[in-house]
């Protein structure tokens, strides 16, 4: 191990402690706050009330001018009118006054002219004198009981003279006097009568009456009846005047300061309106503002804790502090590869966010890593490039650009999904640009912008800088992370399983039957990790060079011995032993020689773990050599991980199936299920975290796997007569 190994191992048995976890989380939060601080701290301005204006000033947001917005409506409320409405009744209710005053009158009358012929008929009854007369009531007994049928508003309101000139006045009189007066009434107050105008009303009513054919005593009786009847009949309409108020309020739109809008061009006075309105804009306080730094703690502190939940929900806790650590390699990088293309937005060009490499960072943590972890690092640097990159946008946020960062984290992410090979790095990249381009043209076209032809030139040489830069320090960053952090990528597997690798062609080429064995081994092994979970691709790669230690001896394994004796027949056991167990080992060594990473070397290591070599074992007894079962061991580890305790059982089970001349499936399961039993009695499993209902998973699958390998197939007559020959 050399001294890149320890350093990093000690490292992350560092990052095992809690509080230098909670440093990296805190170093993560520093660095995203010092990149962001100087995008939200607010912009000095020297402004004065009537000072002259040294730059165009535009708001950095859109806020409510309360005061302005009060005064409009304060406006329109004194622009509405009040409402008076004409109460129509009032009309009906007078002429229905008047009538009632004509009809008592005619009652009386009535009532009067009945006494006396009653008194009449009693004298002729009474056979009394013919001349006898009755007493006709008296004018003042008639105004009497004229009083007792009307109100005392009546009575007090209109004078004697009136009741008793319309007592005195004939039926035929009372009856065009009536209909007279209802008809003035009903024609004056069919108009509109305010409190102000009821004299002028009664005037017209007056001059209505006056030139009619009454005599000049009942005219003058009606007049006065009829000015009394006249009153206002128009008044004032509270409820319809507030709501009609209500709605010239509701009408006027909120005074608003929009985002963007300038407040005062360069050279212009600052009058007290404007001050004003650079006041609630916060342009005045900017300097003593500390309401952005405590936002943008808020939302570093959010994305902290967002970060630490996933780490926290990590299964895997071996690579647990090894996936925090790129991770936070990688982030750290982007963030400060983000903030150094943002100091070019210092010299006009307030589009450069375009050109940074947005999807590198997806990429790498995609192929190390995994991709919910991707997807969360291109939301974290989405959220920070709208901040980092706001210089020359009005406003805090860039939304464009992290709208572009986001789409470019996630198509190469989208890309890479089922793609496992280096070379579709760059194919990626150059999808990010497709991307990329139709990101910043929509933008362009939902503007609805005029762009001169260079413009459009600069977008697309960023859209295209953006993808490939990022595919290409993906490409030539990615060594680094898999040598310096031991780390096995899916690309890096798929690239050792090339049958053109060194290693494997000298596997091919100087030991074949090992390299079959290999192969077999390998899909018998992938099968039965994907039954539970573990990583096949793994199994598939780490079996290919599982036993890379037999090419220094590749006679000496019954698998490369073709037409050729059995050169163990003439060895000492002892001797046997020691060239059998150290293909493990030397297998270790060839592989770590060629740098090979560890999860490699630890299943060629640990894939016999401290199993017993039975065979030399017994053969060593019988020749009546003292020996010690120790002796005729594997030297280990146990396996330590499911990938290595599947390869051993799988490698056991290819090796006694091939040994049968002609397995059934019932040979074969029991074989399968006897060599896990073996294992789990000689204790082999007991270091990895694998379970009983994983192995009875494993047996079903390896069994199932066997069984198509080894299916029964047609004996033709010719395939007969050569096995004939060859006994």
């Amino acid at each position: 191990m050399d001294k890149l190994q320890i350093q990093l191992t000690a490292i992350l048995k560092l990052l095992n402690i809690k509080i230098v976890r909670v440093l990296l989380f805190l170093l993560i939060g520093i660095v995203m706050y010092s990149a962001m601080y100087s995008n939200v701290k607010p912009e000095k301005l020297n402004l004065e009330l009537f000072s002259v204006a040294e730059q165009t000033i535009r708001s950095p947001i859109t806020i409510e001018d309360k005061e302005s917005t009060e005064k409009s409506r304060r406006e329109a409320v004194e622009q509405v009118k009040d409402i008076y409405s004409v109460k129509k009744e009032y009309t009906q209710n007078r002429v229905d006054l008047v009538t009632s005053i004509f009809d008592s009158v005619s009652e009386v009358n009535d009532e009067a002219e009945e006494k006396i012929n009653q008194k009449k008929k009693d004298a002729l009854d009474n056979n009394e004198a013919e001349d006898t007369t009755a007493k006709e009531p008296t004018i003042n007994e008639k105004l009497a009981a004229l009083k007792t049928k009307l109100t005392e508003s009546e009575t007090r309101s209109l004078s004697d003279q009136v009741f008793i000139t319309l007592l005195q006045s004939a039926n035929e009189e009372l009856a065009v006097a009536k209909d007279l007066t209802v008809t003035a009434i009903n024609k004056v107050m069919d108009s509109r009568i305010p409190a102000d105008q009821v004299e002028n009303a009664k005037k017209r009513l007056e001059e209505e009456l006056k030139y009619t054919s009454l005599n000049s005593d009942l005219k003058d009786a009606v007049i006065e009846m009829g000015r009394y009847a006249v009153v206002q009949n128009e008044f004032y309409d509270s409820d319809a005047t507030e709501e009609l108020r209500q709605q010239a309020m509701d009408e006027i739109e909120p005074v608003r300061i929009l985002e963007g809008q300038i407040l005062v061009d360069e050279g212009q006075l600052i009058s007290r309106d404007i001050y004003k309105k650079l006041q609630l804009v916060g342009l005045l306080e900017s300097e003593n503002s500390y309401k952005p730094f405590i936002g943008l703690a808020m939302i570093v502190s959010l994305i902290l804790f967002a970060f630490y939940f996933i780490f926290n929900e990590m299964e895997n806790a071996d690579k647990k502090q090894k996936y925090l650590l790129i991770f936070s390699i990688i982030f750290i990088t982007s963030i400060l590869l983000m903030k150094l293309v943002s100091i070019f937005e210092e010299f006009e060009y307030s589009e450069v966010g375009y050109i940074f490499p947005a999807a590198m960072g997806a990429m790498l943590i995609k192929i190390l890593i995994n991709e919910r972890l991707a997807l969360f690092q291109t939301v974290v640097l989405a959220i920070s490039g709208t901040i980092i990159f706001n210089e020359g946008i009005t406003g805090t946020l860039n939304v464009t650009v992290g709208i572009y960062i986001l789409a470019s984290g996630l198509a190469a992410i989208l890309f890479l999904q089922k793609q496992n090979q280096r070379s579709k790095i760059l194919q990626a990249g150059l999808f990010v640009s497709v991307i990329n381009l139709i990101i910043i043209v929509s933008n362009i076209f939902l503007r609805n912008s005029q762009y001169s032809g260079m413009e459009y030139g600069f977008y697309l040489i960023a859209a295209f800088l953006s993808g490939i830069t990022s595919a290409v320090l993906t490409i030539g960053l990615l060594p680094f992370f898999e040598a310096g952090f031991g780390i096995l990528s899916t690309l890096r597997m798929i690239e050792l399983s090339n049958p053109n690798h060194p290693l494997l062609r000298k596997i091919l080429t100087e030991a074949p039957g090992t390299y079959h064995h290999s192969v077999m081994v390998a899909n018998l092994s992938e099968a039965a990790c994907e039954s539970i979970g573990a990583n096949g691709l793994l199994a598939r790669v780490g079996c290919y060079y599982h036993d890379i230690g037999k090419t220094k001896r590749p006679q000496f394994f019954i698998e490369n011995q073709i037409n050729m004796d059995n050169p163990h027949d003439k060895l000492p056991a002892l001797t046997s032993k020691n060239i059998i167990i150290a293909h493990a080992t030397d297998g270790a060594e060839m592989l770590r020689k060629h740098r090979m990473p560890k999860e490699i070397i630890d299943i060629a290591e640990q894939h016999h773990g401290t199993t017993l070599l039975k065979f030399f074992y017994h053969k060593a007894k019988q020749n009546g050599h003292d020996v010690k079962e120790e002796d005729f061991r594997y030297p280990g580890p146990k396996p330590r991980t499911k990938e290595s305790a599947v390869i051993g059982i799988a490698d056991s089970v290819e090796a006694a199936v091939r040994s049968l001349a002609h397995p059934t499936h019932e040979q074969i399961e029991t074989l399968v299920r006897n060599i896990i039993a073996d294992r789990l009695q000689d204790g082999q499993l007991g270091e990895c975290d694998i379970t009983l209902k994983e192995l009875d998973t494993v047996a079903d699958t390896l069994c199932e796997t066997l069984k198509g390998i080894f299916h029964s197939r047609i004996e033709y007559p010719e395939m007969n007569k050569q096995k004939v020959k060859q006994a």
